[in-house]
């Protein structure tokens, strides 16, 4: 009988509710990241039309266009937005710190500075396997220096947070130089330094999938130690984990999610720290709902940057970094603006 309103009707339970509108959301955020695909595909300086992509899938006078083209470059701005979110999502949960994320604390220009030692100082010729382990080198150097000093001064989340800003200060400074004593060669990595998919082809989707494929496991997993590191240190011991070592799971598959999506398309800054916002708050923070909003999110922020740089200076290009820039940095502003009222 406490099932039923004065109306007769069956009382609807309040989880059942919520579980429903989150279901309904990941549905719409779903349906979008397929709406930005297709438009991807078939929005260019050489518009096509469906009729003519599909005719291009098959092989017809558009396929080197939608094969070659668009479509590696639609699939590598999925894959690495959804990778760069998911590495924003744990970053911020091992430093306690919503505005954490691979730009901020590091990894990002770790990564980054590893490519542009590679590119100075590495022939041409040899540039296509050695730039890979540049970003692979800086990234982990980076993480270890993280690890190490968070150890040293303590390793609680506030400490590895200021560590990582402070490696990323050092990081950007070695570009800098490497800028100034290498202007000509650095200029040919400018462009990818500032994030873009510009040139992507079958091949970086297939090596990118291959990477993330692997990480997915270890993400699963991350994902099962969310909820519970939320509660804090004394919730993980009582249950046999120890913090230290959650958050240096937490950060490493952070670092692997982000240098794939760096030794693909480059420093895009923000969106590790721009859609787990906001799938915060469109989906709250259980992670089971958390993770995949976010992942989604991301593969369509960066998708839509992408093609939105594509799109506003005809026929030229404007990075997906820059616009993703243009996008956070607002947004960044807006959250501290709200945490800082919060806070009275």
């Amino acid at each position: 009988m406490s099932m039923i309103l004065k109306s007769g009707r069956p009382r609807i339970p309040r989880g059942t509710s919520l579980r429903g509108r989150r279901l309904t959301g990941l549905i719409a955020v779903v349906v979008l990241v397929i709406v930005i695909t297709v438009a991807g595909i078939c929005v260019g300086a050489v518009p096509l039309a469906p009729a003519q992509v599909l005719d291009g899938l098959a092989g017809g006078p558009n396929a080197f266009i939608v094969q070659e083209y668009r479509l590696p470059r639609v699939g590598v701005t999925l894959l690495a937005g959804a990778a760069l979110a998911v590495s924003g999502l744990l970053l911020q949960a091992a430093v306690r710190n919503p505005l954490a994320s691979p730009d901020v604390i590091g990894i990002t220009k770790g990564a980054a500075l590893g490519a542009m030692s590679a590119t100075v100082l590495v022939p041409a010729a040899a540039q296509s396997w050695a730039i890979p382990l540049g970003i692979a080198a800086g990234a982990s150097v980076v993480t270890a220096a993280i690890l190490v000093l968070a150890g040293r001064v303590g390793s609680r989340g506030s400490t590895l947070a200021l560590v990582g800003i402070a490696i990323a200060a050092l990081a950007g400074a070695g570009m800098q130089y490497l800028m100034t004593v290498f202007p000509q060669k650095s200029d040919q990595a400018m462009v990818w330094l500032a994030g873009s998919a510009y040139g992507t082809n079958s091949t970086d989707v297939a090596l990118l999938s291959l990477w993330l494929a692997a990480c997915l496991p270890v993400v699963i997993s991350c994902t099962r130690l969310l909820d519970l590191s939320a509660f804090g240190d004394d919730s993980l011991s009582s249950l046999g984990h120890a913090p230290t070592r959650v958050r240096m799971l937490f950060v490493i598959t952070a670092v692997a999610l982000a240098g794939g999506a760096v030794a693909t398309v480059g420093g895009i800054g923000f969106l590790g720290l721009l859609a787990p916002h906001l799938a915060r708050t469109l989906f709250g923070s259980r992670p089971a709902w958390l993770v995949p909003a976010s992942a989604l999110l991301g593969a369509a922020l960066l998708s839509a940057a992408d093609l939105a740089g594509r799109l506003i200076a005809l026929p030229n290009e404007i990075p997906a970094g820059i616009v993703a820039a243009v996008i956070g940095g607002p947004y960044l502003l807006f959250v501290l603006i709200r945490e800082a009222r919060i806070r009275g």
